[in-house]
């Protein structure tokens, strides 16, 4: 990770020493932005259900016990203001339930990385875990299942 951190410095340095062209071949050379294609996800409600079903509602990352989706906005509408729930996720009106045990899918291998888009690479985890990992491979973040 170093050697990224002393591109960023040289990029940095060009752009001091005015030199903006140089920072970008800096960049494009050593360290350069790649932007994968989006794809579209193949899971919908009935293959997350299944994946769940089958890691047994276990978070893969970390071990703990998660829960079902349906049954937290069941109580966010029972319970409005106990369990709030945004259509947003925003976090300053939505219950942290809804970020640390609700249940959903990541890729294992993030689709952009070259992972499968199938439940041979899906996992269940929660959504606080799902976006700390982001588009990071196990090995980079130094975790395992």
């Amino acid at each position: 990770m170093d050697e990224k951190s002393f591109v960023i410095a040289a990029a940095c340095q060009a752009v001091a020493d005015g030199d903006p062209n140089a920072a970008a071949h800096v960049l494009r050379q050593q360290y350069p932005f790649a932007p994968e294609e989006i794809t579209l996800r193949r899971y919908g409600p009935v293959e997350s259900a299944r994946v769940f079903v089958r890691d047994g509602f276990i978070d893969r990352y970390t071990g703990n016990t998660l829960v079902f989706p349906p049954v937290l906005r069941i109580l966010s509408v029972v319970l409005p203001s106990e369990f709030p729930f945004h259509p947003h996720w925003k976090t300053d009106v939505t219950h942290p339930a809804f970020w640390e045990v609700g249940a959903t899918v990541d890729h294992l291998v993030p689709v952009t990385r070259g992972g499968a888009d199938d439940e041979s690479n899906w996992v269940t985890t929660s959504m606080a875990r799902n976006s700390a990992k982001m588009n990071w491979t196990l090995d980079e973040l130094v975790l395992q299942l």
